[in-house]
């Protein structure tokens, strides 16, 4: 497991590209055959995936200090590949394309398998610490009710799918869903904002191979960029904007972990003040 270290937004200031890459940027992350994860010290958040061709175990470790690797955390799972089951304390759940699954605290054994090793599930998930188990729950894209936002004229027509929130399926402190941009539109969370309460990873999938994501992060008024390509993720804490374009459309899944669970609790920034 790698990991990730907290830092100061003084301290970002003075990062040149390189130190910006390796400390918020999760490269190779879907890796056939493997569990793979990275563990940030801002919120505790978890960011990992499983590509099962034969079944995969997650497991905790030392980086953790427990028994187990939900003893005192949740988990949420969005699958982006081919169809597959995840399986929870001998309960099977199957997962198609976008389909997600909320697993709760306490919950032992993970098994990740795909369907087909010819086509395998890309199992994508958030984990973060829980203090109060809730159910396990399936959630099929077909149940998650989209809300559409944005414009054609602003670039940044898109739908807003949520997963695991307040008003839907239960958690503790973890909220995830994904965001999808129309054919044509390439700007997401623009006017940006911060939320103080709270940290965020996406996850940008779906861009073309030879397509990139400048992905805007920092304070509002000393902001940076990263170049990020498909399947990459990108830790944004609380006190960092994040916002990106694309040279094409694309998708990425937002988790959240923090103080509260409350999705417009945002600390807007004007465009006028963004530097």
């Amino acid at each position: 497991m790698d990991i990730r270290y907290g830092a100061h937004p003084e301290d970002a200031k003075t990062y040149d590209t390189s130190r910006l890459r390796q400390e918020f940027l999760i490269q190779n992350l879907f890796v056939p055959g493997k569990v793979t994860m990275v563990y940030s010290h801002v919120d505790r958040m978890i960011t990992g995936t499983a590509v099962p061709a034969e079944p995969l175990a997650l497991e905790g470790g030392k980086e953790m200090g427990s028994a187990f690797f939900l003893e005192r955390r949740e988990l949420g799972v969005i699958n982006i590949g081919g169809p597959g089951t995840v399986t929870v304390d001998g309960k099977e759940y199957s997962m198609d394309k976008y389909d997600g699954l909320y697993v709760g605290m306490g919950s032992r054994e993970i098994v990740f398998a795909s369907t087909d090793s010819a086509n395998p599930a890309k199992f994508y998930f958030n984990s973060a610490a829980a203090h109060k188990a809730y159910p396990t729950i399936k959630v099929g894209i077909t149940d998650v009710q989209p809300t559409r936002l944005g414009t054609q004229n602003q670039s940044n027509d898109r739908t807003i799918y949520k997963y695991f929130h307040p008003e839907g399926v239960q958690s503790c402190q973890l909220v995830m869903g994904m965001t999808v941009l129309e054919p044509g539109n390439m700007w997401n969370t623009m006017a940006c904002h911060t939320h103080e309460r709270r940290m965020e990873v996406y996850l940008y999938f779906e861009l073309p191979e030879d397509a990139v994501v400048f992905h805007y992060m920092g304070k509002p008024d000393e902001t940076r960029h990263i170049v990020m390509r498909n399947e990459e993720a990108v830790i944004s804490p609380s006190w960092s904007i994040h916002s990106g374009v694309g040279t094409s459309c694309y998708r990425f899944i937002w988790g959240m972990a923090g103080e509260n669970q409350t999705f417009n609790d945002m600390d807007g920034v004007a465009m006028t003040y963004i530097k």
